[in-house]
């Protein structure tokens, strides 16, 4: 689904992108001109694992090529300015080196060229951590991020902009990185109160405790949401259902998304501006 992510940043219909780190990873692949496979999950993976190959259920992927993906980020990673950077700024950076070294349309090339900012809060449980441990590796100045930044930025970015939706597929650490935004918001301006909008399209149910499979209703209590918002919950195969839902919007509602106040991003700073006042450099928005 990574060009169905692309299409809905090249034309912004999201103005921010949280994401794990192995989808921006998987993307980075198949920008770079690398690609899956279809395969089976009844493989025998001791063989699959003697061929260098990896499986992701019926997925395959070859590891050498997976190894060279983290030497390019490494490499990259290198030539960054010797401080912590937020995933925002990371992220921003890595696509435009991508756009530049293959003038591929993907997450995170659309991404670069639309200025819309990415956070992958777990970003070390992905190869693109791996990656950033390896140039540490090299040069135990580099590869350090800045997590603790992102969710500043987040929160600032409600702040200034308090009637925000949110859209979830498939749950996961992205799912609460940006409903807690709101919640980190209100706690430094109250005017915020939560999400005003919000849609998941999940498969976990809600009865394991997990926070994929959470209830929208659930996430009012914790003020992720507002009292009053508009919510749905899909528990569906998100594969399936994101398709059909942006081949409606895109049929149906391109005329309203095209006049659309957006806000303005330049995310390619230490500090990301937002319709042209620069955030807070390390703390949060005065009330």
């Amino acid at each position: 689904m990574r060009l169905i992510i692309a299409h809905l940043i090249e034309h912004r219909y999201i103005d921010v992108l949280v994401s794990t780190g192995a989808n921006l990873y998987h993307d980075l692949h198949e920008t770079r001109g690398r690609r899956h496979f279809i395969g089976s999950p009844t493989l025998d993976d001791a063989a699959l694992a003697a061929e260098r190959i990896d499986r992701v259920y019926d997925t395959l992927a070859s590891e050498d090529e997976f190894s060279k993906n983290d030497e390019w980020i490494a490499a990259f990673a290198l030539k960054l300015e010797r401080r912590p950077h937020t995933t925002r700024e990371f992220l921003y950076k890595l696509g435009e080196q991508l756009w530049n070294d293959t003038g591929n349309n993907g997450i995170l090339t659309a991404a670069y060229r639309a200025k819309v900012p990415i956070f992958c809060p777990a970003i070390a449980d992905s190869s693109i951590g791996m990656g950033l441990s390896q140039a540490r590796h090299r040069d135990q100045t580099a590869g350090f991020s800045d997590v603790i930044g992102d969710i500043i930025e987040s929160a600032n970015i409600v702040i200034r902009k308090p009637a925000t939706a949110t859209i979830v597929l498939g749950g996961g650490t992205p799912k609460n990185f940006i409903n807690q935004a709101s919640v980190q918001a209100e706690y430094f301006d109250d005017r915020v109160g939560g999400h005003k909008f919000a849609i998941q399209i999940v498969t976990d149910v809600p009865h394991f405790g997990g926070a994929s499979g959470s209830s929208l209703e659930e996430a009012q209590s914790w003020g992720k949401l507002s009292i009053e918002s508009e919510k749905v919950t899909v528990h569906g195969d998100v594969t399936l259902a994101l398709p059909l839902i942006v081949t409606a919007l895109d049929t149906t509602s391109r005329e309203a998304a095209a006049k659309r106040k957006k806000p303005e991003f330049d995310p390619s700073g230490r500090l990301m501006v937002m319709n042209g006042h620069t955030l807070a450099d390390n703390r949060y928005q005065e009330n």
